[in-house]
């Protein structure tokens, strides 16, 4: 099983930053894939960013403002994954939720967390 809790949401101003974290529990090694996701009200889920075994994509809307990287915990059974959000901008608002796609005997199974709102306000 995959524990996903994300963290770091809130109100910005325009232009300005956010981290936000998503805390991975679980067997690190089934995990093949982890992805940033993002939905605005009225509007279609949207995958912002993801990270592979250290390859990472963006969409367009982010890209070059947006860096996801994985961190391991030292006894390898944890791992955060960090969203660094530069320049924000207020369509940028959404709830921002972590998923987990599985491998090995986690295979065929998605895992998601609960979200972290954020805010792109003056």
């Amino acid at each position: 099983q995959v524990s996903l809790v994300e963290s770091g949401g809130g109100l910005v101003q325009p232009g300005g930053s956010l981290r936000l974290s998503c805390a991975v529990s679980g067997r690190q090694s089934n995990i093949a894939v982890i992805g940033w996701y993002r939905q605005a009200p009225g509007k279609e889920r949207e995958l912002v960013a993801q990270i592979t075994d250290g390859i990472t994509r963006y969409s367009d809307s982010v890209l070059g403002r947006f860096t996801i990287s994985r961190d391991f915990a030292d006894d390898g059974a944890k791992s955060s994954v960090n969203l660094q959000m530069r320049n924000l901008k207020p369509d940028d608002t959404a709830l921002y939720r972590c998923s987990a796609r599985g491998r090995n005997s986690y295979r065929g199974r998605d895992f998601w967390g609960q979200g972290t709102q954020v805010t792109v306000s003056s």
